[in-house]
């Protein structure tokens, strides 16, 4: 057996602590500023910490802790990167969690956003936890490894590259608005959908679940690492239905040009355009 379950014991102790304190902080900040869309911004570092973790005090292969924690963090530096200047330049909070939380107590509202997120943090990190805790085995399912870290790295980019093809899209449309009024604004400008988002809706996303079945591919190179195959499922029904695209496409859909684009261009799954 390669997986080491008192060690797995112990990182899953201290990824739990290291969330709750994280999550339990932010709550602290967030609450009583009446901005609970803070948890935006410590999604990511609450699953690089549990994988810095497992590289910390996990005793299994050391290549594959010491390069997942390195991949996690790097994504989560980058995805904090575009959050917490989001949440900090803006003076109101997300309307999602608004609607959601509408007349919730501030105790309910504690555990639905931040009980929740960390519990998410938890299973969505449960390969990092069981590889942290698991040797890499003789023979070809070592290549697993190589494997999920070019699929890490794809997912990496991908993410990446739609954020900051969508940015630039914004922030061509906002110079258009200033130079005259909403009708104004070119047809070009109604909806991006150029690069990546030429050929899916939401490659962002998309970017966001390949690097998390990378994962948990680099991590199934240990035998027991395959029975977290749910927590890369759970990410992208994270992704798409709870606070993602189908949330987008809810907003967006009452715009003709985007109904058309709904027609022109894959949901999520990239596929060539037209």
């Amino acid at each position: 057996m390669s997986l080491d379950t008192a060690n797995l014991r112990r990182v899953a102790g201290a990824s739990a602590l290291v969330v709750g304190a994280l999550q339990g902080v932010t709550a602290a900040v967030a609450l009583p500023r009446g901005r609970r869309d803070y948890a935006d911004g410590v999604w990511g570092p609450g699953l690089a910490g549990v994988a810095l973790v497992g590289a910390t005090l996990g005793t299994g292969d050391g290549v594959r802790r010491w390069a997942l924690a390195a991949g996690t963090a790097a994504w989560a530096a980058r995805l904090s990167s575009v959050m917490v200047p989001r949440l900090r330049d803006s003076d109101e909070e997300d309307e999602r969690y608004t609607e959601f939380l509408e007349g919730s107590s501030t105790a309910a509202a504690a555990a639905k956003v931040f009980g929740t997120q960390a519990l998410a943090q938890l299973l969505v990190s449960a390969p990092l936890q069981v590889a942290a805790a698991s040797s890499l085995p003789r023979g070809p399912r070592r290549w697993l490894l190589p494997a999920g870290l070019a699929v890490m790295a794809a997912g990496a980019v991908t993410e990446a590259l739609a954020d900051r093809q969508k940015a630039a899209f914004m922030s061509q449309k906002s110079r258009a608005r200033e130079d005259g009024p909403d009708d104004d604004v070119p047809d070009e400008l109604e909806v991006l959908d150029s690069g990546l988002w030429g050929w899916s809706r939401h490659p962002n996303y998309f970017g966001d679940s390949l690097f998390w079945d990378g994962v948990w591919l680099a991590s199934a190179a240990s035998a027991p690492a395959l029975a977290t195959l749910p927590a890369p499922a759970a990410m992208t029904w994270f992704l798409v239905h709870a606070t993602g695209a189908k949330r987008t496409e809810e907003r967006m859909e009452d715009r003709p040009a985007y109904r058309d684009y709904q027609q022109r261009v894959a949901f999520f799954v990239p596929r060539p355009p037209g």
